[in-house]
């Protein structure tokens, strides 16, 4: 069963048990400034810009109330993943070559870094389920993933990060394509349509990537 099927079938799995779930402890460094773009960087930047757009800020207030189980658990689920993402584009984004997928990655980075501090700040602080969520997004060839970049050649780096960064987005896609489809606060359903948009749109820009 390819990857981002697991994935979808996991989550799917693991909103309907209806679990709580608390955050995630990590903290990615804070992200670098994106490099000067070229007009074809620019270009992409914007597209993945306009997928994020109307993003939760950090801090913004959430409905507690009509946030069940399935929110939760979504939430802890794509903060796992989302740190991962900061993960390999930062593994990667100073050996990359291309100006466009350079630009592109520190699109990616800002946008799923406001993301990140925004789901953060919604999810409960207690409860059992983000260690089991956390857990479950591990193993899933993440790790493999970033073996590639580190031991990647300097003239083969951007060709792999675009097929592993497409992997992944195209996984984060899925799941939240399932939220949508399952997730009972507006909310958190919204951010779950603007990801699906970001990261599908990604996806399509890393593999147009000459």
């Amino acid at each position: 069963m390819p990857r981002r099927t697991r994935l979808a079938s996991l989550v799917a799995a693991l909103l309907l048990t209806g679990g709580c779930a608390g955050s995630p402890t990590s903290n990615p460094s804070a992200r670098p400034q994106p490099a000067p773009a070229s007009p074809a960087g620019s270009a992409a930047a914007g597209s993945v810009g306009a997928g994020a757009a109307g993003a939760a800020p950090a801090g913004s207030a959430i409905d507690a109330a009509t946030m069940s189980g399935i929110d939760v658990v979504f939430l802890s689920t794509m903060v796992g993943h989302s740190e991962r993402t900061l993960q390999i584009v930062r593994l990667a984004s100073g050996r990359l070559r291309d100006d466009a997928l350079r630009t592109l990655a520190a699109a990616i980075e800002a946008t799923e870094a406001d993301e990140l501090a925004a789901m953060r700040g919604w999810l409960p602080t207690t409860g059992p389920g983000a260690s089991a969520a956390a857990h479950h997004h591990e193993g899933h060839g993440d790790d493999a993933a970033l073996d590639r970049l580190r031991t990647a050649p300097d003239a083969d780096v951007d060709r792999v990060l675009r097929e592993v960064l497409a992997d992944h987005q195209r996984s984060a896609a899925d799941l939240a394509r399932a939220q949508v489809d399952v997730g009972r606060n507006d909310q958190v359903r919204d951010l779950a349509r603007r990801i699906e948009q970001s990261r599908t749109a990604e996806v399509e820009l890393l593999r147009g990537t000459p």
